[in-house]
């Protein structure tokens, strides 16, 4: 029993540890579970759906022009003649309707609106794409934030102790003044930097929530590593721009263009349709004189000022127009995905020379400072080797984000989409 009631007093206590952590540090994500937050409620993300869904309904509408079309009526009339003698008149009928031929504009508009669903999932696709980069983006630049302000607090720490230093040497006569003030304005200069971080993180924690679709702010933290996977074979920049889901829309308007001239062009045809009714009339209610009729109908315009042609003519030109607009915009998309991918490895290898710059600063700064506590080298000096270690530590912070959000470029350049990230 002893036992057992150790056991739930520790459970308890390590609730209470972790309600006060996320407390005082915000809920915490890592990047998978960003991805299947921003899945349920980004508020783009839940547009394009619904109007799949719209796009769906309108292909039911167009399919339904093949289907009877069958209408009922009942009505009620009272009428009274020049001799004041009251009649009532009581109908209700029945009719109906089956296309049977139209030159086959119904299949073709049937067809193009089954496109237009394939169009709007590819829409779909764009949006779930640039999604998935905003949300990389803004996990990316909160990550920075926050090893930004443990790396400005310890340029900050640094600068303090500096200034300790100098101070003694100033106190003891072997620094002037002006060593000293630079030193006091190096340190206010760090603690404004920690001050900034610090208003930059709250800023880069709203941008996630907005992308998570989160409508209150709240403080949260991200989990995660400046790990950048790298892709040093040249792709096939012809056949990737196939799979990229702006191109496929462009290729499928341009099949719709195609079916709505077959559309026009069929309003040259008759329109043949079978029609049925039956009605039921009489002065008393219910009706009982029955009347019923089935037959062919055949409709064709002789001339309707010029309509049809004009139709036809804009729909060939329509059609050209996407013809145009797929050539132009393939050539444009192998253009960005040759530069997204240019800029990905330039990106990567920078991170490896900013890496050694710092290493470099490092070394010069633990050097300097045995040195100048020695009197070996001049304040001067020192401080220039200190400003460019703080300067090697940012410029290396900033381009291990940078690669990660020109990585996110590639990616999203490429068609990649948010669902492709549910692991």
């Amino acid at each position: 029993m002893k036992i057992g009631k150790r056991k739930v007093i520790l459970i308890v206590l390590s609730i209470f540890v972790a309600s006060v952590a996320v407390s005082v540090y915000g809920e915490v994500f890592t990047w998978p579970e960003c991805v299947r937050e921003a899945l349920q409620n980004n508020s783009d993300l839940l547009s394009a759906k619904e109007k799949i869904k719209q796009t769906l309904q309108d292909k039911k509408i167009t399919r339904s022009i093949l289907l009877p079309q069958i209408t009922a009526g009942i009505s009620s009339k009272k009428s009274r003649t020049t001799t004041k003698n009251v009649s009532n008149t009581y109908s209700y009928n029945l009719t109906g309707k089956q296309l049977l031929f139209d030159g086959f504009k119904t299949i073709y508009d049937i067809r193009s609106a089954s496109l237009s669903v394939k169009a709007v999932e590819y829409e779909y696709r764009e949006v779930s794409s640039s999604v998935l980069f905003n949300l990389r983006e803004a996990f990316v630049n909160l990550l920075k934030a926050q090893k930004l302000v443990s790396l400005t607090e310890e340029i900050a720490e640094r600068r303090k102790k500096n200034l300790e230093l100098v101070r003694l040497r100033y106190e003891a006569g072997r620094e002037h003044k002006g060593s000293l003030l630079t030193a006091q304005a190096s340190l206010a200069q760090a603690e404004f930097e920690v001050t900034q971080a610090k208003r930059n993180l709250v800023l880069a924690q709203r941008k996630l929530l907005k992308e998570l679709g989160r409508e209150s702010f709240s403080p949260i933290v991200v989990k995660g590593e400046f790990d950048i996977k790298i892709e040093r074979e040249v792709p096939d920049f012809e056949r990737l721009v196939l799979d990229i889901p702006e191109f496929k829309k462009a290729v499928v308007y341009k099949n719709i263009a195609g079916f709505n001239l077959k559309s026009a062009q069929a309003y040259f045809f008759p329109e043949v349709s079978l029609n049925s009714s039956i009605d039921r009339t009489s002065s008393d209610w219910p009706p009982d004189e029955e009347e019923w009729s089935v037959g062919l109908s055949l409709s064709f315009s002789l001339f309707e000022g010029g309509s049809r042609i004009a139709e036809v003519s804009k729909a060939k030109s329509q059609l050209k127009e996407k013809e145009a607009e797929e050539k132009s915009l393939k050539d444009s998309l192998i253009f960005t995905l040759q530069e997204a991918w240019t800029e990905f490895q330039n990106a990567f290898d920078k991170v490896d020379v900013q890496k050694k710059y710092l290493e470099a600063a490092e070394e010069r700064a633990k050097i300097a400072s045995a040195q100048y506590s020695t009197g070996l080298i001049s304040f001067d000096d020192w401080t220039i080797i200190e400003d460019n270690l703080a300067s090697a530590q940012k410029a290396y912070l900033n381009a291990q984000a940078e690669a990660l959000i020109v990585q996110a470029w590639w990616i999203k350049v490429k068609g990649g989409i948010l669902e492709d990230e549910v692991h």
